[in-house]
């Protein structure tokens, strides 16, 4: 079993709570080694996501989203959920697929836009819908090739 720190918040459904969270993962991210310009595109990717659960899952603006970080050694998943509850880690990743172009905007919502550019921004993008939608969002460390400082990791241990 491969090892990881497991990150939740919970926030209220409200845009003002966005914030809260790119500070979160951009500290977390920071800690990681993600490059300025990492970082920069996870917290567009997490705005989008949370904007797209507080807009379209509660119209009566009550509720909850859920925000999971799963810190690896060489990369950080984001999962978005915006049922509220707690995460069950083997459910969520049992029953999620690649997001494909082809879906209908209609099986995510309307916030399509939001995940053509989460996709565009993140290496990997998975969603789950079967209770409400939960994104799950990959970013990898130095996913460009380039060794930052020539001591990097190797993930064979």
């Amino acid at each position: 079993m491969e090892r990881f720190d497991f990150i939740e918040m919970k926030v209220p459904a409200k845009a003002e709570y966005v914030g809260v969270v790119r500070l979160s993962i951009s500290g977390i991210a920071n800690r990681m080694g993600f490059s300025y310009e990492e970082i920069e595109d996870l917290k567009v990717s997490i705005s989008e996501a949370i904007t797209n659960a507080v807009n379209h899952a509660y119209a009566d603006g009550d509720g909850e989203v859920t925000i999971g970080f799963g810190v690896y050694e060489d990369r950080l998943e984001i999962m978005v959920a915006d049922h509220g509850g707690s995460f069950d880690l083997n459910e969520i990743k049992g029953g999620i697929g690649p997001y494909k172009h082809s879906e209908s905007v209609e099986t995510l919502r309307e916030g399509g836009f939001g995940l053509f550019l989460i996709n565009a921004l993140m290496d990997k993008v998975e969603i789950n819908n079967n209770h409400g939608v939960i994104v799950l969002m990959t970013k990898y460390l130095q996913e460009t090739g380039v060794d930052h400082d020539g001591n990097q990791i190797s993930s064979t241990q």
